[in-house]
């Protein structure tokens, strides 16, 4: 099946668990078991909302929206918990073949992202992170597009600011 007709669970998984696995790293900023959680979760929502899921060229579209959610509320966790432990998170930074100075900007970036509000860094990272449009990001952040584009700039704003001074 090309594209068109039911989707079966394991041609889904398939075709889109490395792109949620990617999509999930680049959102969160961790290579650890948090990817494999969230990965294991958005596929499980899938397997049981499959019928929802119209044919596999809409999927991806579907699953970053998932992914987006699960990555929402695990970030809002970490956060969280970070209030109570006062232990700042050092994120391993998803960079595989990057130099040392570029690993050292990637972590400074998600340095800067994990002080931006939950909100923000979803959709600034959705937006330059992963190249989605606006509407795109809108419709995974579950926001209109106006949201979208104030949540973007915000988080533009203050993250061109702090790499400005650097």
């Amino acid at each position: 099946m090309a594209g068109g007709g039911p989707v079966e669970f394991e041609t889904l998984f398939g075709r889109y668990s490395r792109y949620v696995a990617g999509l999930t790293a680049r959102l969160m900023g961790s290579g650890d078991a948090e990817v494999d959680d969230v990965v294991q979760e958005v596929f499980w929502l899938a397997s049981r909302r499959i019928a929802k899921i119209p044919d596999l060229i809409q999927a991806r579209g579907w699953l970053a929206t998932v992914t987006t959610r699960v990555v929402r509320r695990k970030l809002r966790r970490r956060r969280f918990r970070a209030m109570f432990h006062g232990s700042r998170r050092t994120e391993d930074v998803p960079a595989r073949g990057a130099t040392a100075e570029q690993r050292a900007v990637l972590a400074r970036l998600y340095e800067v992202l994990e002080d931006l509000s939950t909100e923000q860094r979803l959709a600034w990272s959705l937006r330059y992170l992963e190249g989605q449009p606006l509407d795109a990001v809108a419709a995974a952040c579950g926001c209109s597009l106006s949201t979208a584009k104030r949540r973007v700039g915000a988080a533009k704003n203050v993250i061109d600011e702090v790499f400005r001074d650097d």
